[in-house]
């Protein structure tokens, strides 16, 4: 009996993933990616905000076996290492148990190697420089454009590649072209929102063959409207992003030339300019990258198409949680897919169960930004901080931070960790009105109103 197939648009991350879960459950597939063999060609330069890899991408690579393999590329962080004005940078840890760490990891290195991985299966194909132009669900047709063939033909050849869109399912990301489609027959709305914040990323390189840095944390500058990050890669190198406001007073608008560039990092970011020595040839070649929240309607169209992925559900990168997400979409379609055999009712579940935790972690993303670039310099958040580690460790079982759920449980769902995360946030409000300023968590109260609520 032949292997069924199925289509997948898109050989990024979670494209690649799930191309190695479906060919071991003995689909054969097909996988048509725009981008060039990144086997054979080099990463876009400045065009990547580092990854974080936390709990839930870990159990997607452990239950598609290649953990072992990932391992090389990581990095652990342990905390937020927060650079202050006129203060030396001091660590902020994510959790408080040895495990409670997440890891860098680069993006090229990663698809690389999940690539490589998929590969290894005889029912995998893949099919680079493959544009896709949407699929034509009436017509049952997957339209796509070869790239390679095109331009050996000087345009001559037909370029257009059609083939069967049932089933299909489509990785491609943010700028979905298979999304675009639906929403373009009406089988779907999309509504995107814009962050008026963009990003540009610099380079870090080491110094005397070592890190410039600590390489176990996440650096932040924090300066309330805006930030610059860094995280450190395999190399010795750290990758750094600047998060600005597009427009206004202090803005990337606002950095018109050379000089206002660097004197605008002399004056918000004078630990860091040293560590920066090709800021400037870096900050006009570098793309300046934009960033925003997809929200669709519809994640599928009947049992022909599926979207996965930041095709679905784009987010912001600000909780490190848009790759581990994509995993955990993986993760759970394959699991559906060992309970059921017709493509309309698996996609329809799989919509079901990962809508809402879409949303949570999108809403959850939004409100990290705020907290990095901001809430880290506050007395008051800090202490709230505190108490609530305090009270992990006298209720594990009920109180755990909404940042330890969503980044080192993943049996805790997205959706869960918002909503037990606002009554957390509540307590903790309470627990500040009855203590003032320098006074000791009231253990007693903290108790009564977990037993309570939680």
């Amino acid at each position: 009996m032949r292997p069924q197939p199925v289509s997948l648009v898109g050989g990024g991350l979670a494209g690649a993933l799930l191309t190695i879960l479906l060919a071991r459950r003995g689909f054969a597939v097909t996988v048509y990616e725009r981008r060039h063999d990144p086997r054979h060609t080099a990463s876009d330069s400045g065009r990547s905000i580092n990854l974080a890899l936390a709990a839930r991408g870990i159990r997607a690579l452990e239950h598609a076996g290649i953990m072992e393999r990932v391992r090389p590329l990581m990095i652990p962080m342990r905390g937020r290492m927060i650079h202050e004005p006129g203060r030396a940078p001091a660590l902020q840890l994510y959790g408080q148990r040895e495990h409670e760490v997440i890891y860098s990891v680069g993006r090229a290195a990663l698809n690389r190697l999940l690539i490589e991985e998929a590969l290894r299966s005889p029912l995998v194909t893949l099919r680079f420089a493959m544009h896709c132009l949407g699929a034509d669900v009436p017509r049952d047709l997957l339209r796509l454009r070869d790239e390679l063939e095109a331009s050996r033909n000087s345009g001559d050849a037909p370029e257009r590649y059609d083939t069967r869109l049932t089933p299909t399912i489509a990785a491609d990301g943010a700028g979905s072209a298979v999304r675009d489609s639906l929403q373009s027959a009406g089988l779907t709305a999309v509504r995107e929102d814009p962050l008026d914040h963009d990003y540009k990323e610099l380079t870090l390189p080491p110094r005397g063959g070592s890190f410039a840095l600590e390489p176990h944390a996440l650096h932040i500058w924090p300066r309330h409207g805006f930030m610059l990050i860094a995280l450190p890669n395999t190399d010795c190198s750290f990758t750094a992003t600047l998060f600005l406001p597009r427009t206004g007073s202090v803005s990337f608008a606002a950095l018109r030339d050379d000089r206002a560039v660097e004197e605008f990092f002399a004056r918000e970011f004078p630990d860091a300019l040293p560590l920066l020595p090709h800021l400037l040839t870096e900050f006009r070649s570098h793309p300046q990258g934009r960033m925003g929240s997809v929200h669709a309607t519809a994640w599928h169209a009947a049992g022909h198409v599926l979207l996965l992925g930041d095709a679905a559900h784009a987010i912001v990168p600000f909780h490190g949680q848009g790759m581990n997400a994509a995993f955990e979409d993986c993760l759970v379609l394959d699991g559906l897919l060992a309970r059921h055999a017709e493509w309309e009712t698996l996609f329809s579940e799989f919509e079901s169960e990962r809508r809402p935790n879409a949303a949570a972690i999108a809403q959850m993303a939004i409100e990290n930004y705020g907290e990095m670039r901001e809430r880290v310099l506050d007395a008051s958040y800090l202490r709230q901080q505190h108490w609530a580690r305090e009270l992990e460790r006298h209720f594990p079982e009920r109180f755990i931070p909404r940042y330890s759920m969503v980044m080192f449980h993943p049996e805790i769902s997205y959706s869960e960790a918002l909503r037990r995360g606002s009554v957390q946030q509540a307590i903790l409000d309470e627990l500040a009105r009855h203590a003032p300023r320098g006074a000791a968590l009231d253990l007693q109260l903290a108790a009564r109103l977990i037993r309570e609520r939680l």
